[in-house]
C-alpha cells in the first residue's frame, strides 16, 4: 500500500502510484500534496516535502528522491527519470513540459562544513526551471534559473543561469548553441496544424471528440462535448473524454505537449 501522509491531499483521475512509493512531509504529514490527472509515480520514489504538487500527465520514475522544507511545484507533462534527486530546501519551481533525465541532481542548497570553524559555504536559494526545459541526463544543477526551452546535454554541471532556447554542455556547462543551434526551431502554425492532424490520423483515435485549431479565437469554450487543441498557445479544453486522454498519451512525450486552459 502506498504511504501518503498529507493534511490536504488532492489526487487527480487516473493517477498511478506504486505501492512502494512514500509521500509525506519532513516531520510527519505534509501540509499539501497535489497530484494531477494521469500522473505516474514509480517504485521506491520518495517525496519528503511539506508542500508538493505536480500537474497532469507527469511521470516520476523509480528511486527518485524529492525532499526539502520549502515548496516543490512541478507543472504539467513532466518527465523525471529514475534515480533523480531534487532538493527543495531552498524551494523548487519546475514549469510545464520539462524533462529531467535519469540520475540528475537538482540542488537548492549547500550545507555541510562547520560554520563554527569558519566554513564559508552555507546557503540556500530557489531553483527554477521555465517551460520546455530539458536536462538530458546525469546533469547536476546548482540553484540557478533555466529560461524557457533551454537545454543541458548529458553530464552537464550547470552553475549559472540558462538563457532561452540555448543548449549547454560540459563541466562547467558552456553554451554550444553557436555550434549546434537551439533546442527548438521556428515552425509556422500551418506546419504545426498539418503535423498534428497527421499525428491524430496515425494515433488511430476517432476525431469525433477532438478539434485541432490554429488560434484561440477558434476555440469554443462552451462546447462541453469537444476537446479543442489550440496550436497558438499549446493549450486544450479539458473534457476528460477517452479520445482526449488517448490522444494526449499518444503525443507524449516527444510528439507534442499541451496544457489545459
Amino acid at each position: 500500500m502506498t504511504s501518503i501522509q498529507a493534511k490536504n491531499l488532492q489526487l487527480g483521475v487516473g493517477v498511478e502510484i506504486h505501492p512502494s512509493a512514500v509521500i509525506r512531509g519532513i516531520n510527519g504529514p505534509a501540509e499539501n500534496i497535489t497530484i494531477g490527472d494521469h500522473t505516474y509515480i514509480g517504485a521506491d520514489v520518495q517525496i519528503i516535502c511539506n508542500d508538493f504538487s505536480i500537474g497532469d500527465y507527469g511521470k516520476i520514475h523509480h528511486h527518485t528522491n524529492i525532499h526539502g522544507y520549502n515548496p516543490c511545484h512541478i507543472g504539467h507533462n513532466a518527465w523525471i527519470g529514475q534515480y533523480t534527486l531534487i532538493d527543495s530546501i531552498g524551494g523548487v519551481e519546475i514549469g510545464d513540459n520539462c524533462g529531467v533525465g535519469a540520475h540528475s541532481q537538482l540542488w537548492s542548497h549547500i550545507k555541510f562544513g562547520d560554520t563554527l570553524e569558519g566554513c564559508r559555504f552555507n546557503s540556500d536559494k530557489g531553483l527554477k526551471l521555465g517551460n520546455d526545459v530539458w536536462l538530458v541526463g546525469h546533469c547536476i544543477l546548482s540553484p540557478i534559473t533555466a529560461a524557457d526551452k533551454s537545454m543541458a546535454l548529458a553530464g552537464s554541471v550547470v552553475t549559472k543561469d540558462m538563457a532561452p532556447n540555448t543548449v549547454y554542455a560540459g563541466t562547467p556547462a558552456q553554451v554550444i548553441s553557436d555550434k549546434i543551434g537551439g533546442q527548438f526551431e521556428e515552425k509556422s502554425l500551418e506546419e504545426k496544424w498539418r503535423q498534428l492532424i497527421d499525428y491524430l490520423v496515425h494515433s488511430g483515435i476517432s476525431s469525433e471528440k477532438i478539434r485541432i485549431v490554429k488560434t484561440r479565437s477558434e476555440v469554443d469554450f462552451e462546447n462541453s462535448e469537444l476537446s479543442f487543441f489550440c496550436l497558438e498557445d499549446r493549450k486544450y479544453t479539458k473534457r476528460r473524454s477517452a479520445a482526449e486522454i488517448g490522444f494526449i498519451k499518444f503525443l507524449l512525450p516527444e510528439k507534442a505537449k499541451f496544457t489545459p486552459y
